[in-house]
């Protein structure tokens, strides 16, 4: 029996982790926790101590983790946004209760929008680097592909043609059905 967010396990009510759900079409490989009631040991009573429980199951990662320069550039920049949101709500405040402080924090403020910008720019290019550094996968475009490969073909024959005249000059024109 399901009840609002908890799950009824005999006479106990306890609250549950999320259940197991597929959306209509999708694939077999995402998987959500599993019900409490299908855990293993559910014929254990449940005022017996020591059962172990799992709270949640692992589920692979959807994406990669970002680069540990580019990470703590985030944090960096989280930061300094978050400190200037403060400062700003802080600078409003004390304008509009007419406080003295109001205009040391206006220029603080200034000053930490221009850090803060500073912050999201320097995520962006410790992106941009540690991709450049670090060997991004080149997927050129089939027609690019395409026609790389027709300027090879284009200079194996041409390759071809000159060691096949380099051989006939090499034989004194031997092999020549007439001569120029």
């Amino acid at each position: 029996m399901r009840a609002s967010g908890l799950l009824a396990v005999g006479s106990d009510t306890v609250m549950g982790t999320a259940e197991r759900r597929r959306a209509p079409g999708a694939d077999e490989a995402r998987v959500t926790p599993q019900r409490f009631a299908e855990a293993s040991d559910r014929d254990i009573p449940a005022g017996e101590a020591g059962s172990y429980r799992p709270l949640w199951v692992e589920e692979p990662a959807r994406r990669r983790r970002l680069p540990d320069p580019v990470r703590t550039a985030a944090v960096r920049a989280v930061l300094l946004i978050a400190l200037t949101l403060l400062q700003a709500m802080v600078a409003f405040l004390c304008t509009m209760a007419g406080s003295w402080l109001a205009f040391p924090m206006v220029i603080s403020s200034v000053v930490s929008t221009i850090a803060a910008t500073w912050g999201a720019l320097d995520v962006w290019v410790t992106r941009q680097v540690w991709s450049q550094r670090h060997g991004v996968v080149s997927m050129p475009s089939s027609t690019a592909r395409a026609l790389r490969r027709e300027r090879r073909r284009s200079r194996r024959q041409a390759r071809a043609a000159e060691r096949a005249q380099e051989r006939i000059r090499r034989r004194g024109g031997a092999g020549q059905l007439s001569h120029p």
